[in-house]
């Protein structure tokens, strides 16, 4: 009988010190999951004040971790904003400044440390359902950079006649293979996410890395009939939704499986709505409507205004990032790169300039952003500043190439007073306008240093 006791005894101690082997493991080695939106727009959301669009899954995310109201991605188009979240470097940096066509040759290169490279080097699950876009030629593909699984779109859901003029098919994708053609568009949101869930129930017992970027809601929008008709917002609204839909489903299934403590979930978007259609697109059932809204902000995608680069950002790691938290400090795409880095342990190699900040602590409460200054780039052009409040925008279209006291044609304005980005200090502030202009310079130079090493 005493036999059996300390028997039961040292079962139970056995048990428990590998309960704690197992958390401590899980905590060096928490899973990554990235949910990203495509053209979705600042004011979209409930949580950051849309009126009529009912988004309760992405909301209750943002009352349980942290909801950033100055995140930024690194451009404001496609490619260059996907491969600075996968690089953690400005999009001139890697040769992405610029979107990718359907018939583009190039993609991302072999040198660059794509977030799903570095955590397979500590034993991560990699997978990616949905838009890709940094290259669909033979070794450039996903699974050619980092990711065990791929199942999507590898570019915009508009590459295809009548939109675009291309022979090259929209078809999906598995792994390195077009599998379906043509697309039903209406039902990709949910097959990502049936592919989702599938992904965290295989691995809920080891440390994996989801990549989750959605076609929508990129024009042209689509829904299925589970979810059409049933916003105040229109077609756009049921796109939206369903995309909170898809979040619930993620979120529902970490917490079933008991990871959702393990696991930091991010939540934004690759740059701001569409709103400035171009022409080719307003056929075919597109309507200018079907574009996205950028609440209080100035300016959409493709612009260097706030409406551009500064998108939602909400970010959950229950236990490790406090519930309920706003913050209205600057953080960027890089910012979260690094701080994936630096959670999982990976050594970055010190051949390659980052351009991002550990932003952990900042996201626990624990101290201000390590970020205080942003760089607008599009294309290989710099743009523009902000540091603090101020941003500096260079308004004179001539020479790519910035001298100190070479740039007349400036505006400046501060963001904390005029989100909108409708008055010019620059007049009453000409040692703000100075000091930036310093800082552009500097910047510029390294962009100038990149096109010739290049």
């Amino acid at each position: 009988m005493k036999r059996s006791i300390l028997y039961l005894f040292l079962l139970l101690l056995i048990s428990c010190n590998t309960r704690v082997e197992n958390d401590k493991e899980t905590f060096t080695k928490p899973n990554f999951v990235i949910l990203f939106a495509d053209d979705l727009g600042y004011g979209d959301l409930g949580c950051y004040g849309n009126p009529v669009i009912r988004t309760p899954n992405i909301d209750r995310m943002a009352s349980e971790g942290v909801r950033l109201t100055s995140f930024y991605m690194a451009e404001s188009v496609c490619t260059p904003s996907r491969a600075a979240l996968l690089t953690g470097r400005y999009p001139f940096r890697s040769g992405l400044p610029f979107v990718l066509e359907p018939d583009s040759e190039n993609g991302i290169p072999a040198d660059e440390l794509t977030l799903a490279e570095a955590l397979k080097t500590k034993g991560y699950a990699t997978a990616i359902y949905g838009k890709w876009h940094l290259g669909h030629k033979d070794g450039f593909l996903p699974t050619q950079n980092g990711f065990d699984e791929y199942f999507g779109i590898p570019y915009s859901n508009d590459m295809m006649p009548p939109w675009v003029q291309t022979e090259t098919p929209l078809s999906l994708w598995e792994n390195e293979q077009p599998v379906e053609h043509p697309v039903d568009q209406d039902q990709l949101t949910q097959r990502y996410t049936q592919k989702a869930v599938e992904f965290i129930k295989k691995n809920s017992s080891n440390p994996f890395f989801l990549y989750l970027p959605y076609n929508m809601p990129h024009m042209p929008v689509h829904t299925s009939e589970q979810f059409r008709g049933k916003s105040r917002g229109g077609l756009y609204g049921d796109v939206i939704e369903t995309i909170d839909w898809s979040v619930g489903e993620i979120t529902r299934t970490l917490e079933e499986a008991g990871i959702s403590g393990h696991t930091f979930l991010i939540f934004t978007s690759d740059n701001g709505p569409w709103a400035e259609v171009p022409e080719r697109m307003v056929q075919a059932g597109n309507e200018r409507h079907h574009a996205g809204n950028a609440g209080l902000l100035r300016g959409s995608k493709a612009s260097p205004y706030e409406g551009g680069f500064r998108v939602p950002g909400i970010f959950r790691f229950p236990g490790i990032i406090p519930a309920g938290r706003v913050s209205a400090d600057m953080a960027a795409s890089m910012d979260l790169y690094m701080t994936i880095m630096k959670m999982a342990g990976v050594n970055l190699p010190e051949d390659l300039v980052f351009d991002g900040n550990d932003m952990l602590e900042f996201l626990k409460g624990g101290s201000p952003s390590p970020r205080d200054e942003f760089y607008y780039v599009r294309g290989n052009r710099l743009t523009g500043i902000r540091k603090g409040p101020w941003k500096l925008l260079i308004q004179n279209t001539g020479s790519a190439r910035i001298e100190h006291g070479d740039l007349q044609e400036v505006v400046l304005y501060n963001l904390d007073l005029d989100p909108g980005e409708r008055y010019d200090f620059s007049e009453k502030e000409p040692r703000q306008v100075e000091e930036l202009k310093e800082l552009l310079a500097k910047f510029d130079l390294q962009m100038l240093e990149q096109e010739l090493i290049d």
